[in-house]
């Protein structure tokens, strides 16, 4: 109904049409506008002169707009009556709706006739202000134009269903809410409206006051105004002109000009244009549909240019990671020289803290204690102990008198470091080239290029070379002997061995690769598939692996040579206890930075997949040599997972950032359960505002995700501020430690399962105690935040070596 709107109001006023009438353009105006902006004609111009002259016209002829126009598509603004020198030009305005009209060229003079009795000046001519077509009045002047009575109905109608309370019609301000209604006088009162106006005494007397909405419905459901001919105003329409294509009375067919012309009857004819109607809005109802369905074609436009933009920007974001990663990996080199003495100066200092603060306690203690005393109205009582308060009083002055308020070690680092010529480099960084990542690039870069060059063909599998051995698989491919489209990289992927979907194990140009860390006793399919840069190949025949059934093997090798000439990449445990398999890994890179005075790059080369923190390492043992599989850390790749997190929850850097878009702690899990082994993962702080108390740990599956973490039952945590921590489960906070997070701090959860413990670190330092014994299940990591909170999760990650070692000994 509010779309509707539009079609209600005048195009001159802006307001509900009030006594519409139709002009022969089919459009319509309120009476009052249309004598508002009637232009008066040259005298020679007029109906009576043309008919005279002997042209035949109709009562209503149009204006040959060519020699008279009351609107030009190029006018500045102002509009005159064209052809006539001496015709006054009349500033063009414009209408609330947009519309521009003509104004009168003088005011209408003063009348106490109605809009439709009162006079019209002679030889008025009319603009339509929707299409401006422009047309004479005869001697009728407006009362020739039929009136509008379905458009009445239906402002009727939309104006009651809009009207929230009945107003009173006789306020002269601000309407009161009306009381009753008269059903005779058909206004509806407010009670000092009523007392004023219609008094309960004489005439008035035998009027029936109803309530509001009982009138509004006795007016709704009183007969609708007959619409009467515009050429015998005292007649009904009773039939249709076909020709004129207006409803006439029969005086029309026995006396006026639609005598000789064909008619129908009304009724039938009302029918057929309901019918005719009908028809012509089911085309334009399904060019609305089809209107609706590509606006929402448009807004998933919108989505899909969103999330493209952040896909572009976490590949912009993961090389400029690697480069902060190499960067970091320096700064701990250069930190390991500085932290003894780091070490050293905050025990001093901490020490020297908590010493003060003791005496302080002490002192305050004893100088209060003195107070109160002092204020003793007993003099004996106070002359026995006075005495040895004094000694206290100043064998506690002189122990402050010892140097004890001197800094025991100063705050000034003798050490100064050159980072000029790093970053002279920094800025000279730039882009190059684009590498283009087949799944997640493709769009971004190629989407409206022509191909340079077909796409590769399809791998081959070497099923000679392919086998499985305990929890281990290899896989060996290789282009077909006949293909001359070369190859920049393959796509390795394997299933969840449950017949789940397939997962991304394997993006680089090696043509085998091992991965660890499956199941035992499961199938599992892989298939693999080439990639350049102008697109991804088929994907090669599905590969059936099985694993095997013994777990408690002792010694776990792989039985088969493994030529040093073909190193295999070995992928470090995708897979989880839970037959998760994570899509990517941090050694890909997307793009190719380039600093031409150094010649400074980076790429996804094997030796940069296999630089300290990757999780590959190529086999370097000789021809015949066997690979001891139990050296190797399994560990465990995950992202969070947008599927079970809170709505609020913000994902960015292929969901391994989180954020809130709530001021309420909200709950996201990570993708990958736990129910066996020792894991371990971090997440480091990106953003910390106003102090807010994130939570990290475990938690089920179906943990409460719009409370803090560790509210319910499903969840194991540590909540900490700015200062300090607590431990939480069940709503229960245990253990509150000193030491806070700030912006850039590293947060650690260690879940070993095997000793069914939980801890957790706070920059590589354990906080407080073993947070949580006897953890049995299923468990996922897990953070609540709220806005002022951006966390990043690290995973992948070997047990610190003291926790190690530790359980080693144990």
């Amino acid at each position: 109904m509010e779309e509707m709107e539009e079609e209600l109001k005048c195009p001159v006023c802006g307001s509900f049409y009030r006594e519409p009438i139709i002009l022969p353009c089919s459009h319509n105006l309120c009476q009052a506008c249309a004598r508002n902006i009637l232009v008066q004609t040259p005298e020679s111009e007029s109906p009576q002169s043309r008919r005279a002259s002997g042209s035949g016209v109709s009562d209503y002829d149009y204006l040959d707009l060519d020699k008279m126009s009351l609107y030009s598509e190029a006018d500045s603004g102002y509009g005159s009556y064209g052809g006539f020198a001496s015709a006054p030009t009349t500033p063009c305005q414009k209408s609330p709706n947009g519309v521009r009209v003509f104004p009168p060229a003088m005011p209408p003079p003063a009348t106490h006739l109605s809009p439709a009795l009162a006079p019209v000046p002679r030889n008025s001519c009319i603009t339509c202000p929707q299409c401006h077509r422009s047309l004479i009045l005869d001697d009728r002047g407006l009362r020739g134009f039929p009136k509008n009575r379905v458009l009445e109905g239906v402002i009727d109608r939309y104006q009651q269903s809009k009207a929230a309370a009945l107003k009173c019609q006789l306020c002269e301000k601000a309407p009161k809410e009306a009381t009753v209604m008269c059903e005779q006088c058909d206004v509806f009162y407010c009670d000092p409206c009523r007392l004023r106006c219609h008094p309960p005494r004489g005439p008035l007397a035998k009027h029936r006051l109803v309530p509001p909405a009982q009138g509004r419905v006795s007016r709704r459901l009183s007969p609708r105004k007959v619409s009467t001919c515009t050429d015998h105003e005292l007649e009904n329409h009773s039939m249709y002109c076909v020709q004129c294509k207006m409803p006439v009375c029969y005086q029309c067919l026995e006396e006026g000009k639609h005598s000789s012309h064909e008619v129908k009857a009304l009724g039938a004819m009302w029918k057929l244009h309901k019918s005719q109607l009908s028809q012509a809005l089911n085309g334009l109802s399904d060019r609305a549909k089809e209107a609706k369905e590509f606006l929402v074609q448009l807004r998933t436009m919108v989505q899909q240019i969103q999330e493209n933009s952040v896909e572009f920007e976490a590949c912009l974001v993961a090389q400029c990671d690697a480069l902060i990663d190499a960067l970091n990996r320096r700064k701990a080199q250069l930190l390991a020289r500085v932290n003894k003495e780091h070490e050293h100066k905050l025990k001093v200092v901490r020490d020297q803290i908590s010493h003060c603060t003791v005496k302080l306690r002490q002192t305050t203690g004893l100088m209060e204690y003195c107070l109160e005393v002092i204020k003793e109205n007993d003099p004996s009582g106070f002359l026995q102990i006075s005495d040895a308060l004094i000694r206290r009083v100043h064998l506690t002055e002189d122990q402050w008198g010892k140097g004890t308020l001197t800094p025991r070690m100063t705050t000034d680092f003798d050490l100064s470091l050159d980072n000029s010529p790093l970053l002279q480099s920094i800025h000279q960084l730039d882009f190059v080239q684009m590498k283009v990542q087949p799944r997640n690039c493709d769009a971004l870069h190629f989407q409206n290029t022509k191909a340079s060059s077909p796409v590769p063909a399809t791998p081959i599998l070497q099923l000679e070379e392919c086998c499985t051995h305990n929890n281990s698989a290899t896989l060996s491919w290789k282009q077909p002997p006949l293909s001359t489209v070369p190859a920049e990289g393959y796509i390795l992927e394997l299933d969840d061995g449950n017949g789940g979907q397939f997962r991304e194990v394997y993006v680089g140009k090696e043509t085998m690769c091992t991965v660890d860390g499956l199941h035992f006793n499961s199938t599992y399919n892989a298939r693999i598939k080439a990639f350049n840069k102008t697109g991804v190949s088929q994907y090669s025949k599905t590969l059936v692996l099985q694993t095997s059934e013994d777990t408690d093997s002792e010694e776990q090798t792989l039985p088969f040579p493994v030529p040093s000439e073909r190193l295999p990449l070995r992928r470090m445990s995708p897979f989880s206890s839970t037959l998760n398999l994570q899509p990517s890994f941090p050694g890909r890179s997307y793009f190719d930075f380039r600093s031409s005075p150094h010649q400074l790059s980076l790429h996804s080369s094997l030796q940069s997949l296999n630089a300290p923190g990757c999780n590959f390492e190529p086999q370097s043992a000789p021809y015949t040599q066997l690979v001891d599989i139990k050296k190797l850390l399994a560990v465990a790749w995950f992202a969070f997972d947008p599927g079970s997190a809170h709505s609020d929850i913000i994902f960015s850097n292929d969901n391994l950032t989180v954020t809130c878009s709530s001021y309420d702690d909200r709950v996201v899990l990570g993708k990958t359960g736990f129910s066996k082994g020792v894991h371990y993962w971090e997440l480091t702080v990106d953003r910390y505002d106003n102090h807010p108390d994130p939570a990290f740990g475990v938690a089920r599956i179906d943990v409460m995700k719009d409370v803090m973490l560790g509210k319910d039952d499903k969840a194991w945590a540590m909540y900490v501020d700015n200062n300090r921590s607590w431990f939480m489960h069940n709503n229960s906070h245990t253990n509150r430690t000193e030491g806070g997070i700030t912006k850039g701090a590293t947060i650690g959860v260690l879940l070993d399962l095997n000793r069914k413990t939980l801890t957790f670190f706070i920059n590589d330092e354990q906080q407080g105690p073993i947070a949580f014994e006897n953890v049995e299940g299923m468990f996922f990591p897990a953070v609540s935040l709220n806005r002022n909170v951006q966390v990043t999760l690290h995973t992948g990650l070997p047990v610190p070596d003291f926790y190690s070692s530790r359980a080693s000994i144990a």
